[in-house]
C-alpha cells in the first residue's frame, strides 16, 4: 500500500437525523460520519455532568471581498466566552480587531443545534446577532470602529459539509464547514462603508459543537469564488483529525459537496509565514500564496493560543467525485496553523 492510500479514510454518509450524544452525554456511535446538510442534534453538548468544563460551542463567520475581509466569532467554552470582530482593509492591510472574554456564559447565547435559533453576544464593546432568515444567514456585528451587516445567501440546493470527528466516546467534535455562500451587505471601517460587490463576495461558516482535549494543534484552510462560470469552494483541514478515521476535507462545486476522504500534507515555512504553502493529498494538489498574516497570541488563565491565519490565493487542482479535475486559478481564502490549550 502506498503512503497516499494509507492516509485515506472510509467515512460513511449520514442521510437521516441523528443525536450527537447518548442520554449519558457520551458520543453516539451512530453520529459518526458526514452529511451534506445539517442533520445532527447537538443539544446534548453543555448539559449534564459528562465533559463538564470541556464543552466547546461556537459560530465563526468569515467574509472575503475584493476590498475588505471580516471575521465574526461567538463562542462558549463552558468556563468562559469569546466574542470577536476583526476586519482587514485589503488596500492598506490595516486591521481593526476587538475581542472580549467573559466568565462562564455571561453575555453570550448559542442555539443547541445549528439553525435552532440566533447566536448573540452582548459583551463589553461588542454587539453581535447571527440569525437565520429567508434566503440565508444574517450576520450583524458592531464595535466602536467596525460594523458588519452581511447576508450570507443560501442558494437553492446549496450543500454544507458536516462531520463528526471522534477521539473517543468522551472527546469528539461536530463541525459544519459551509463555504462559497454568496455574500451581500456592508462592512464599515472607521465610518467608511464598503458595499459588498455581488459575485465577488463570499461568506464561510465554521460551526462547532463538541468536547476537546486540552491541548490540540490544527490546520484549517478555505477558499471561495467563481471561475470559468462555476462556483468553487475549498474546505481543507489537518492535524486535529489525524488518526480519527474522519477528515473535514471537501470540494464544493456549484453548491454540491464532494467529500475528500484523505488526510492532507501541509508544508509551510514557520520562519516566513508569507512564503507559498503547499497542501497536497488524494485528489488535492494546491499552492497557497499569502498576502497577509493575521497573528494572535493569548495567555489568559487556562487559555493559551497562538494563531497564524494567513490570507491569500489558492492555485492548483482538486478532483471531483466524478474524476473531473477542477483547476483553481485564483481563489481568495486563508490557511492557518493554530497551537491551542483550552
Amino acid at each position: 500500500m502506498n503512503d497516499a492510500a494509507a492516509r485515506l479514510t472510509h467515512e460513511r454518509e449520514i442521510t437521516v437525523p441523528v443525536a450527537l450524544t447518548r442520554p449519558d452525554g457520551t458520543l453516539n456511535p451512530d453520529a459518526v460520519g458526514w452529511t451534506r446538510t445539517p442533520l445532527h442534534d447537538t443539544s446534548g453538548i453543555g448539559h449534564g455532568r459528562t465533559g463538564r468544563l470541556r464543552n466547546k460551542r461556537w459560530e465563526y463567520w468569515a467574509i472575503t471581498t475584493p476590498e475588505v475581509i471580516a471575521a465574526v466569532t461567538v463562542a462558549m467554552l463552558d468556563y468562559a466566552t469569546l466574542s470577536q470582530v476583526w476586519v482587514l482593509d485589503r488596500r492598506t492591510l490595516a486591521e481593526v480587531d476587538l475581542g472580549a472574554i467573559t466568565p462562564l456564559s455571561r453575555g453570550v447565547s448559542l442555539p443547541g443545534s445549528l439553525g435552532d435559533g440566533p447566536a448573540t453576544a452582548s459583551v463589553p464593546g461588542i454587539e453581535t446577532v447571527i440569525a437565520e432568515e429567508i434566503g440565508g444567514t444574517r450576520i450583524r456585528a458592531t464595535t466602536a470602529r467596525a460594523q458588519v451587516d452581511v447576508l450570507a445567501e443560501r442558494p437553492d440546493g446549496h450543500e454544507a459539509m458536516g462531520v463528526v470527528v471522534p477521539w473517543n466516546d468522551r472527546r469528539f467534535q461536530y463541525t459544519v464547514k459551509d463555504v462559497a455562500r454568496p455574500a451581500v451587505g456592508t462592512i464599515t471601517i472607521d465610518g467608511v462603508v464598503h458595499q459588498l460587490p455581488a459575485g465577488e463576495s463570499w461568506a464561510t461558516l465554521d460551526h462547532g459543537r463538541g468536547r476537546w482535549p486540552y491541548r490540540m494543534n490544527w490546520h484549517w484552510g478555505a477558499g471561495s469564488g467563481r471561475e470559468h462560470g462555476r462556483t468553487i469552494g475549498l474546505q481543507l483541514g489537518g492535524l486535529w483529525t489525524d488518526g480519527t478515521g474522519s477528515t473535514e476535507n471537501a470540494l464544493t462545486l456549484d453548491g454540491r459537496v464532494h467529500k475528500l476522504g484523505g488526510e492532507l500534507e501541509w508544508r509551510f515555512d514557520d520562519a516566513d509565514w508569507l512564503r507559498t504553502w503547499s497542501i497536497t493529498g488524494d485528489r488535492v494538489d494546491l499552492r497557497f500564496e499569502p498576502f497577509h498574516d493575521r497573528f494572535s497570541k493569548t495567555a489568559l488563565g487556562v487559555i493559551h493560543s497562538e494563531t497564524h491565519q494567513c490570507f491569500g490565493t489558492y492555485r492548483g487542482v482538486v478532483t471531483a467525485d466524478s474524476g473531473e479535475v477542477i483547476t483553481v486559478e485564483a481563489l481568495t481564502g486563508w490557511a492557518e496553523y493554530v497551537r491551542q490549550r483550552w
